[in-house]
């Protein structure tokens, strides 16, 4: 049987733990607080968003939500993270990518306070994880490890082939598989668009984890028997449903599935982990700014 890995389930165990954490830092008289920035008129960017917003409130982060006109000078967005960064009640902040061309992008993650980066894409806080000292674990790459703990899934001494080499997950996933901690120890193939024969590195794999933002690229017949399969993927392909759309992974299911001793659905996979682990990094920020102890879990 195929064990599919329940990532709502995992999120939600997480998410109860976090709020007795936030509990337990309000009666020291520090409530966690996340600003959340948007300057776009994406739908998806706007619904993730709002879901982070109903995420915070159901642990008990207090959340703010700013919102930047996408036709704004790029200064009012920078101008907006330095008041953040300046306000002793923020403890995290996020500005929802992608942000309108005539804003620089990297400009946003170096503005932003490393202290308060949750996300961690700045560039001292992806130094630290590259040498081992991370502040913050990136939330998506952070969620795939839970899941594989919550399987039973030990990476030591397996071959992990990551597709997909972004920023977000493929990068950073594979400097925290190879560390030498628990939860890593792995032997990490990054594969890409690039890629010589990208099947033949998928079947040689103990785990492969598919981030590449491609519909359905990795099939059964890419995967080898009892392999464990992430989905990082959510992409909405054209459908005879009544939205006429639907949501499907980077890893064609049934198929994997088949080959596959534990997978992950899409949706219901990595994505609540995503969030449940944006939350964990903001509570753990609040927790080093107002030099309290407490146990994350």
């Amino acid at each position: 049987m195929t064990h599919v890995i329940d990532g709502n389930a995992v999120a939600e165990s997480i998410r109860d733990d976090l709020t007795a954490c936030v509990d337990a830092l309000r009666d020291e008289g520090t409530t966690p607080k996340l600003a959340t920035v948007l300057m776009s008129e994406d739908a998806a960017s706007a619904t993730y968003v709002s879901m982070k917003q109903r995420d915070c409130e159901a642990v008990g982060i207090e959340a703010i939500d700013v919102e930047i006109d996408p036709d704004a000078p790029a200064d009012e967005l920078y101008g907006t993270i330095d008041d953040l960064n300046a306000d002793p009640e923020v403890h995290g902040i996020l500005v929802q990518m992608p942000v309108p061309d005539h804003v620089d992008t990297r400009k946003v993650l170096r503005d932003v306070d490393p202290a308060k980066d949750v996300d961690g894409f700045h560039p001292a806080n992806v130094g630290r994880l590259v040498a081992g000292d991370p502040r913050f674990k990136p939330c998506t790459p952070h969620g795939v490890q839970r899941l594989l703990a919550d399987a039973d899934v030990d990476p030591e001494g397996k071959d992990v082939a990551i597709v997909g080499r972004s920023d977000i997950v493929g990068k950073p996933l594979a400097n925290l598989l190879i560390q030498k901690e628990a939860d890593g120890n792995a032997t990490v193939t990054i594969c890409h668009s690039r890629t010589a024969d990208l099947a033949a590195k998928t079947r040689a794999a103990d785990i492969v984890i598919a981030a590449a933002g491609v519909p359905e690229m990795v099939d059964g017949s890419m995967l080898t028997e009892g392999v464990v399969v992430i989905d990082v993927g959510v992409n909405r392909v054209d459908a005879d449903s009544e939205k006429g759309y639907e949501l499907v992974g980077d890893v064609e299911y049934d198929s994997a599935a088949e080959k596959a001793s534990a997978i992950t659905p899409v949706p219901g996979g990595v994505g609540p982990m995503t969030r449940a682990m944006l939350l964990y990094n903001t509570v753990k920020a609040a927790s080093e700014r107002a030099d309290v102890a407490i146990d994350l879990p």
